[in-house]
């Protein structure tokens, strides 16, 4: 069964956030799909991860670069996985149909926007109707995620 974690961006963006979760999918031996609603999203996503750290490199590729099925971390706008990842990270509000192909799913969404928010309630509920697993991470004082009860 698919896990459909929903992490909730209230002290970081996106652009701090992501890198750090990418590192622990790694770490854990997981590979993933970054899925974006645009071109230009992925294009700076491409950008962060390869700029966010001296001390630290994300293999990744995006869809233009070519060798997809080579990439650990591959950023698209399209419903594909060419690496056979098993995590999926889900940005800017996309609910693709490809869920169930994934281990788990990674639904980021800022908090600090209304808009953001309110649709994120609508995809779990959406994911809860249709019998996926769904938790709820927030992050904490100290910057790391602590999962929450809802």
């Amino acid at each position: 069964m698919t896990e459909i974690s929903f992490y909730h961006l209230q002290r970081d963006p996106l652009e701090v956030a992501l890198p750090r979760l990418l590192e622990k999918i790694l770490g854990a031996g997981h590979r993933a799909v970054i899925l974006a609603a645009s071109a230009e999203r992925v294009e700076h996503l491409n950008s962060i991860l390869w700029s966010y750290s001296d001390k630290s490199f994300l293999p990744h590729g995006a869809q233009d670069a070519g060798r997809a099925e080579r990439q650990p971390l591959f950023l698209t706008t399209e419903e594909e996985n060419p690496a056979a990842a098993d995590i999926l990270v889900m940005v800017d509000g996309v609910d693709p149909q490809f869920k169930k192909e994934f281990l788990r799913c990674l639904d980021l969404f800022d908090g600090r926007d209304d808009d953001a928010l309110t649709f994120a309630r609508a995809r779990w509920k959406t994911a809860k109707d249709d019998g996926f697993e769904v938790t709820y991470w927030r992050q904490g004082d100290a910057g790391g995620w602590e999962k929450a009860e809802l």
